[in-house]
């Protein structure tokens, strides 16, 4: 449970600073016209990446039976709703993400499997789902991007705070995320707003620990959004001043965080092949779409040789991005290295 619980910390703090990060660009640039073309070309790219370099790496599918809409596309979805609304003050843009994280679950636009096709596809903006197209191809909306447009408006009207100086930025920090996890405690144990999930008591504590932590990330509720966005808040405010090898070695990931999302599913996707392979099976089992290119059954591996294959995979990442940092430092002319 804990393996996949902590994973939903990055979906939100990557979109979230996704939107301080444009903020921050607009003020270093000093120049809106700019900034709105750069959010407009950076977010389309990573719709393209996400459906072409991300899709590939994850189905491994030559024809490209499954497409399915993840982050790096929700990201890029909200760039480009952000650079449209870049005039707008990052106050009020923060005001309006608030206002969607806080009632997007309230809108009733569930499209059912006789739905017209206009309703699946404003359904499909804001809740996750499945749409056929084509000759037995399928399009699986996984981050419904409006809920996460919230965060992102949210990060935006943020982007202030993060230019402060450190001391004031801890503070603030600290406090906002112990704010926001109380909240998110307090709305979990009233149980009747916040989430589509209601947590339930069970047989032992610790599985009525686990009901009451299984927050809902699809799309992010609002007591999802309060509980990762405050530990995310309260994580930047702990390691501020910190300086350490282990954060200079963090560093050399974060520093080029979207050429580490790309390249790991082609380090990933060949080892399960691998994995295949060894236990027996051939080309032949494989099958891909939703199964990855897995056989139907009899195929896997335990959850600590999973912990292994994580490790190895960023041990192998670290050399690979460290060289791609550097690179980027030493060609900033080259405008293309902006957008990877």
């Amino acid at each position: 449970f804990f393996t996949r619980w902590i994973t939903y910390l990055c979906a939100p703090t990557f979109v979230f600073l996704s939107g301080t990060a444009a903020f921050m660009s607009m003020k270093s640039k000093g120049d809106i016209a700019a900034s709105k073309s750069f959010l407009f070309k950076r977010g389309l790219w990573l719709v393209v990446l996400e459906f072409t370099v991300v899709n590939f790496g994850i189905w491994f599918d030559v024809k490209f039976d499954v497409l399915i809409f993840e982050v790096i596309a929700a990201i890029g979805f909200g760039f480009i709703i952000l650079g449209l609304l870049l005039r707008v003050s990052a106050r009020a843009l923060g005001l309006i993400g608030l206002f969607i994280i806080l009632f997007h679950n309230l809108i009733p636009v569930i499209a059912g499997p006789d739905s017209p096709v206009l309703l699946e596809l404003v359904s499909a903006l804001f809740s996750p789902g499945a749409l056929p197209y084509g000759d037995g191809k399928l399009f699986i909306m996984g981050y419904p991007p409006i809920p996460w447009l919230g965060i992102m408006l949210v990060g935006f009207g943020a982007g202030h705070y993060f230019m402060l100086d450190e001391h004031k930025q801890r503070s603030i920090f600290l406090k906002a995320g112990l704010i926001a996890i109380g909240t998110f405690l307090i709305l979990r144990m009233i149980n009747l707003y916040g989430d589509p999930a209601p947590w339930v008591a069970q047989q032992t504590s610790l599985f009525t620990v686990l009901s009451f932590l299984n927050v809902t990330k699809y799309p992010p509720s609002l007591q999802f959004c309060l509980l990762f966005l405050g530990m995310m808040l309260v994580i930047i405010a702990l390691v501020q001043n910190v300086r350490t090898k282990w954060i200079s070695i963090v560093c050399v990931y974060g520093k080029v965080p979207l050429f580490y999302f790309l390249v790991h599913w082609y380090i990933i996707h060949p080892l399960v092949f691998v994995m295949i392979y060894l236990q027996g099976f051939s080309a032949s089992d494989m099958l891909f779409g939703t199964n990855f290119g897995r056989p139907k059954i009899g195929s896997g591996i335990g959850l600590w040789q999973v912990y292994l294959v994580w490790v190895g995979t960023v041990v192998i990442m670290y050399p690979l991005c460290k060289w791609y940092g550097r690179y980027k430092e030493q060609h900033k002319e080259k405008k293309w290295l902006r957008y990877v």
